[in-house]
């Protein structure tokens, strides 16, 4: 009996961890799009309502650039933290 409990405690942990990353996907997708937005009504004001190649190549840019700078920032501090654990 006590072994049956053993092996169903892990698969609960288990599964509340790919919920909770689930579900920290899902708000972040829905940040996503919300700045997506937000930047992209800034080039507007900024280069106008004409949509050109150039701004939409600017703002690409820009946005992967951002991107990859908090992945690096984000990676890191779960490193540490995983280290102090």
């Amino acid at each position: 009996m006590a072994d049956e409990e053993e092996k169903e405690q892990p698969l609960k942990v288990e599964i509340l961890d790919k919920i909770s990353a689930l579900v920290a996907a899902a708000f972040g997708l829905v940040a996503a799009l919300a700045w997506n937005d937000a930047i992209k009504l800034i080039f507007k004001t900024v280069f106008g309502e004409e949509e050109s190649i150039g701004p939409m190549l600017l703002y690409a840019i820009i946005v992967t650039i951002a991107a990859v700078i908090l992945i690096i920032i984000v990676a890191r501090a779960l490193s540490k933290a995983k280290k102090n654990v």
